[in-house]
């Protein structure tokens, strides 16, 4: 679902690009090992940024270089448990900007589906009002009539009274239910999704070192504010 490109910020700022992509979602283990190949230790390199993402999913735009690799994992899995039809109108939804300025919030729209409507292949006006009288029974046309309605007008007009928005694949239309916070910060995150974890310690570090590897362990460790590198190369 999304691929992020993990780097080590340690060695960033000591002018070397050490990082590699993470698929999510993911598990605790996988995070580990790649931890362990690119160096962070929770010793001597304990910070992480993101250069790069890939997804197939659209809206996905306003994903940072310093989310939360927990939170990015509960968001994938929420999307990789979607049906088709659902996700469609996640993209629909997130393309049009409505929820989707933050992890926190694209999370709360995967739970949120079912106040928006999606019409899909519906490309245009023409499209829109065709599918308003014949599929969804807006008016009753005599079929001696048909080849007389004004259907780009019939659907401009409701278009523009309703809000909707044309996107790729479709016409999305908030409805009128409103949305609930179902998730409102990284403690809401299962536990079964909670995949941040520095390497196990080496037998042979000092317990000094050790003590200090399992107490970082506790605690996601997040970057402050530096430049971001050139896009990563797979």
């Amino acid at each position: 679902m999304i691929e992020a490109y993990v780097t080590n910020l340690g060695k960033y700022n000591e002018g070397e690009l050490c990082g590699e992509w993470l698929k999510l979602p993911t598990d605790k283990e996988t995070v580990k090992d790649l931890f362990a190949r690119i160096g962070i230790d929770g010793v001597l390199y304990e910070e992480f940024f993101i250069t790069d993402y890939e997804t197939d999913l659209a809206g996905l735009q306003n994903l940072g270089e310093y989310e939360s690799i927990d939170e990015l994992n509960y968001l994938a899995a929420l999307l990789d448990e979607m049906p088709g039809y659902e996700r469609e109108t996640f993209e629909a939804a997130a393309v049009c900007g409505d929820s989707s300025g933050s992890v926190k919030e694209l999370i709360n729209l995967t739970q949120n589906l079912d106040c928006y409507d999606f019409y899909r292949g519906i490309k245009d006006n023409d499209d829109l009002g065709r599918f308003l009288i014949y599929e969804l029974g807006y008016l009753d046309v005599p079929e001696h009539l048909q080849d007389y309605i004004d259907y780009e007008s019939y659907g401009r007009d409701y278009s523009i009274n309703e809000g909707g928005e044309f996107v790729d694949g479709g016409y999305i239309l908030r409805g009128y239910g409103s949305a609930i916070e179902h998730y409102s910060g990284r403690d809401d995150i299962p536990d079964e999704h909670r995949v941040f974890a520095f390497p196990d310690p080496p037998d042979k570090m000092p317990i000094k070192d050790q003590l200090r590897m399992y107490a970082a362990m506790t605690q996601t460790q997040t970057a402050a504010d530096k430049p971001v590198p050139a896009r990563a190369e797979r």
